[in-house]
């Protein structure tokens, strides 16, 4: 009985299986995934992932492509605006807050944005007319603002 189980199992081992698959057939069907739609908040959630590494060459690229997906798309012009200001190109970044804030005229975080390139450029007079314009929208960002004017004019 020990023999003939043993021969059992040898030609179980060493035979071919009966219901052997093909070799280069897959076990399981591939399915292709789709590729996620590029959008204009995709490319701005890429932007931001990017600003926040300071990786501002890829967050200007992608924020530019966030708004060609979507020109009124005025956060996206705020962020670019920010990424072009840590770059030193100020008159772009002027230029980006502008737009951001001709969509959104009481948006607080580009208008902080806008009065920090003014300081950064020597426009402490601008940068405190904007302060003016902060002041009622977004008290934090106001007296972030004028922290940074005051620490200029020292």
């Amino acid at each position: 009985m020990r023999a003939a189980l043993a021969a059992l199992l040898i030609a179980l081992t060493l035979g071919p299986a009966p219901a052997a698959a093909e070799p280069s057939a897959p076990a399981i069907e591939p399915r292709r995934q789709p590729v996620p739609a590029t959008s204009a908040d995709t490319e701005y959630d890429r932007g931001v992932r990017a600003r926040v590494v300071k990786d501002w060459t890829t967050a200007e690229a992608s924020f530019r492509r966030a708004i060609a997906l979507r020109v009124g798309f005025a956060d996206a012009w705020n962020e670019l605006g920010f990424a072009l200001r840590n770059q030193g190109r100020y008159d772009e970044s002027l230029a980006a807050y502008d737009e951001a804030l001709r969509l959104r005229p009481n948006f607080p975080e580009a208008l902080e944005y806008l009065g920090e390139a003014y300081v950064k450029l020597g426009r402490v007079d601008d940068a405190r007319r904007v302060l003016d314009r902060l002041r009622p929208l977004d008290p934090g960002r106001a007296s972030e603002l004028a922290e940074v004017i005051k620490t200029s004019t020292r």
